[in-house]
């Protein structure tokens, strides 16, 4: 646990422009969160739409349940890496992810890293508010099938959940979390009931799992399974990023750890089941393969059974959205100018950077979700992630001057506030990894976007932090 700081440090913190109630480390007193807490948060938030979707468009792409499933396990193995090793001074020092950046990026560079990450985050906002939006114009369809002729009923829709999330935003982390601890295991038995009633409709497990792979050979597949497998672990490199967050509240180190460990690759696993059980059931009853679970639920002649579904997909929609897309963003925004921006307020920002982002055109299909949304973003956050374990564990050996970070002129001050070495790192990761955008020989970069600019950037970051030191030491000599 990191040592609580003089009165007199306190004080210079306080009056610092770099610092607000939202952004400073957590006290002893409010660590309160355990193991069941994180096993909570994961489950709550892995049990969403998205998930669904992600698993189910990996059938809708070729592959067999036993690839998606697979593809999906593996993905989720390789980020909790990632995310345990950031989960780490989060829980040890109290700080946000944006706090965190500080260290590597600079007090001022820091800004850069945090709204890359807010960027994705509100698109992320934008996309889970358009399902519920969907969720909701669906139920009231249900309810009353004379709103299917409103002209704008889906757009009303949209924005009526829109306003639901503004709202809640207001209610903060101890909100979500109370919302996990009722929501997660309710969640996982709706998912199992969905299971269900594709097992009675397809006739077993059989039919429902016959699908063969769609690749002739293995060439074939690897072409689909690349990019595939760099986008599973894109879908959660967000967290990876701002796992810092959550982990701030942790009673220890090690009890985030294990709740992590543990809900993070079963719970995918499971509810990617689910998608790709099903999925893989509507074209046996349907004929062709239907990867939307809304759309799948208006096609339902129950109407209780309509209802009670989707309003469990609008409770775990509202969860995973303000858990995950809202928390990060607001706290990003509010890094920006802390004196100015409160979390509430950047919570707002969130809300309206997610419509301006068109949501409605990421989800057009499954080609734009994975090949365009999840593998476009992780070129960026890949570099992220590398620079800032690479400092964390190599450069600084898990030792941070928690004062400094929040006042000009210390130790994280570096030029004018900005680290141009870890500047420079991530140009040089995402540049790598998008490459294979503007050149069509190197495509495999861009396929493993988020494996390219972690390692790239780590390396660079490495060698240019190190070169800097040796410099310093033969100055001083």
């Amino acid at each position: 646990m990191a040592a609580t700081p003089s009165s007199t440090a306190q004080s210079r913190v306080a009056g610092s422009s770099l610092y607000n109630p939202d952004l400073a480390p957590v006290p002893a007193e409010r660590r309160t969160w355990t193991t069941y807490n994180y096993a909570a948060l994961w489950i709550s938030m892995s049990v969403n739409i998205l998930t669904y979707m992600l698993a189910a468009s990996l059938i809708q792409g070729g592959m067999n349940w036993k690839q998606a499933l697979a593809t999906v396990f593996v993905g989720n193995c390789i980020v909790l890496a990632p995310m345990l090793l950031n989960s780490h001074p989060g829980a040890r020092y109290g700080i946000p992810f944006p706090i965190l950046a500080r260290a590597s990026f600079g007090v001022l560079g820091a800004n850069l890293a945090a709204l890359l990450r807010a960027i994705v985050a509100c698109g992320w906002f934008g996309i889970q508010t358009w399902i519920g939006g969907e969720a909701i114009n669906t139920l009231v369809a249900t309810l009353w099938p004379h709103w299917k002729q409103v002209p704008l009923g889906p757009w009303l829709c949209f924005f009526l959940f829109w306003l639901i999330n503004l709202v809640v935003i207001i209610k903060g982390v101890d909100g979500i979390r109370a919302l996990q601890g009722v929501s997660a295991p309710v969640l996982i038995g709706v998912g199992l009931l969905l299971l269900a009633w594709a097992y009675r409709a397809a006739h077993g497990f059989g039919p429902m799992l016959a699908a063969p792979s769609k690749f002739a050979n293995f060439p074939d597949f690897l072409k689909f399974f690349v990019p595939a497998l760099n986008g599973t672990v894109g879908f959660w490199a967000t967290l990876s990023l701002n796992i810092p967050d959550f982990t701030r509240f942790a009673r220890g180190v090690r009890q985030q750890a294990v709740g992590q460990a543990v809900a993070l690759p079963t719970t995918m696993a499971l509810y990617s089941f689910i998608g790709i059980a099903v999925t893989s059931a509507t074209v046996v009853i349907y004929g062709s393969a239907i990867w939307d679970p809304v759309q799948l639920l208006s096609r339902f002649h129950s109407r209780l059974a309509v209802v009670v579904a989707l309003l469990a997909i609008l409770l775990a929609t509202l969860n995973v959205n303000i858990g995950a897309n809202v928390v990060s963003p607001a706290n990003d925004f509010s890094n920006l100018r802390p004196r100015l921006i409160s979390f509430r307020t950047g919570g707002i920002i969130t809300c309206f950077a997610g419509v301006a982002m068109m949501p409605w055109k990421l989800l057009a299909n499954y080609k734009t979700f994975i090949l365009g949304w999840l593998s476009g973003y992780a070129a960026l956050l890949g570099p992220l992630a590398g620079i800032m374990i690479c400092d964390y564990y190599l450069v600084r050996r898990r030792s941070l001057l928690v004062d400094d970070l929040y006042l000009r002129g210390g130790a994280y001050e570096y030029a004018g506030g900005v680290n141009w070495r870890a500047v420079a790192a991530l140009a040089i990761g995402a540049g790598v990894a998008l490459a294979g955008l503007a050149i069509p020989t190197f495509r495999f970069l861009y396929d493993y976007s988020w494996f390219v600019g972690f390692g790239v950037a780590f390396t660079a970051y490495y060698t240019f932090m190190y070169s800097a030191r040796t410099s310093e030491s033969v100055s001083a000599s």
